[in-house]
Formats: C-alpha cells, structure tokens, sequence
C-alpha cells in the first residue's frame, strides 16, 4: 500500500493543478470577494470527485524519467488551466467594457468606484453591470455549466504536457474577439443613443448660439440615459447571460 501512496499523490496533484486554476478564475465562484480558503476548500473537494475518472488519463510516475515528465505536465496542466480560465474571464469581461461605453455616451465616465471583483477601480456602471451579471450567473445555475465543464476539458485538451501554442492562443482571441462583439452588441442601444443625442445637440447649438448646450446637454444625457437603462437591462443581461451559458457548454463539444 504505501508504494501505491506516492502514485496516488501524484496524479491527485496533476488533477488540482488544473481544477483548482479552473476554478480560482470560474464566474461567481472564482471572484475576489470571495475568501480564497472557501474557493481552495471548493478546488480540493472538486478535484477528489475528478479524480477517479481523471487518473486513468494520467501518465503513471514509473520508470526512469518519470520526475521530469511529471513536472512537465504539471506544467502543461497549470497552462491549461490558465487558458480555459481566461478565456472564460474574458467574456465575463464584456460586462465591464459595456459598462465603460455606457458611461462615456451618458457623460459618467468620470464617475469612478471600486469593483470588488476586479479589486480595482471602473466606471460605476461597469461596477453595476459586472456584480448583476455575477449575480444572474449563480442564479441562473451557470456555475454548475462551469463546473461540467471543468470536466469536460480533459476531453477537450488532455493532459499530455504543455498545450499547443497555436490552440491556445486561437482559444484565447476568440474568447476576447466574443468579448468584444458582446460588450458592442448589447451597449448597441447606448451607441445609438449618443450618436443622435450628440446629433440633436449640434443642430440646437446652430439654431440657439446664446444657450449654454452643456449645461442643460449633461442633466438631460443622464436622464435619458438612465431611462433608456432601465427599459433595457432586462434584454441586456439575457443576451449576456445566454452568450456565457453558450461559451462554457461549447467546451464539451470542441
């Protein structure tokens, strides 16, 4: 028994150096208000379930040069990790650039708060959109696509060393292309609204030189604004939330 023990640690090891990168960057569970001893607590139990059906994908430390192998996958397992997790976190990003275009068309981009979950500073909106869509993801049981997905990685990309560059990197700027599109596509309304605000506002200046346009342009952007908001946020975060659902089910099919 205690010769099986080292093997047994190892390719535990393996399975939580990619579960527990995973799972520090997973939406909702991996944000940083969330206490790292809980969310390493979460990685250590998810790998132990993992791990039976994991281990039979794991190269076996035995025979000469199986220290160095090991450690190269190890490596590779990290690398995986890292690349699932931030292409995750880069469509959850949209949130936070939608958040920042929707301020600049409103004139609130000065408006600057701390966001918890990237433990730094962002347009209030931004801050507002990025903790509702956090929220939405608990709600809606996305953490549990996620955790299927962590699963279905090892389908995906398994764990035979580093990764190819070329995969990684073609996963990556898909993820951070996907966020882009999204954050465009559903402050699109907001776009749409500064353009013909902004438009209305140059043709009143021509007609009415002696008014003061910024300062009765400001009050009425915001109001506007937020109205236009209000009516849209519902369909906001649906697009979002179903675009996330669609990007974290995508893994057990590619």
């Amino acid at each position: 028994m205690n010769l099986l023990l080292p093997g047994l640690a190892a390719s535990y090891l393996l399975t939580f150096a990619r579960v527990g990168t995973l799972i520090m960057l997973m939406p909702g569970i991996g944000e940083a208000v969330v206490s790292p001893r809980l969310r390493l607590a979460f990685a250590l139990l998810v790998a132990l379930v993992l791990f039976p059906a994991v281990r039979p994908l794991l190269p076996q430390p035995d025979g000469a040069g199986a220290g160095p192998r090991l450690i190269g996958v190890l490596i590779g397992e990290v690398a995986v990790g890292l690349v699932l997790g931030l292409s995750v976190r880069a469509v959850l990003a949209a949130l936070q650039t939608t958040g920042t275009i929707i301020a600049q068309q409103l004139g609130l981009a000065y408006a600057m708060t701390v966001d918890p979950t990237a433990a730094g500073q962002q347009a209030t909106l931004g801050t507002f959109l990025t903790l509702l869509g956090i929220t939405l993801v608990l709600a809606a049981d996305l953490h549990h696509l996620a955790i299927a997905g962590i699963r279905d990685s090892y389908a995906l990309m398994p764990p035979v060393g580093v990764p190819a560059t070329g995969d990684a990197a073609d996963l990556v700027i898909r993820a951070v292309a996907r966020g882009f599109a999204l954050a465009v596509q559903i402050s699109a309304p907001f776009i749409a609204f500064g353009i013909l605000f902004n438009l209305g506002l140059g043709v009143l200046s021509r007609l009415m030189p002696q008014m003061q346009v910024f300062f009765v342009a400001t009050p009425a952007s915001i109001l506007i604004g937020m109205m236009v908001l209000l009516a849209t946020i519902g369909v906001v975060m649906g697009v979002f939330v179903d675009d996330l659902g669609r990007w974290l089910g995508q893994f057990g099919r590619l």
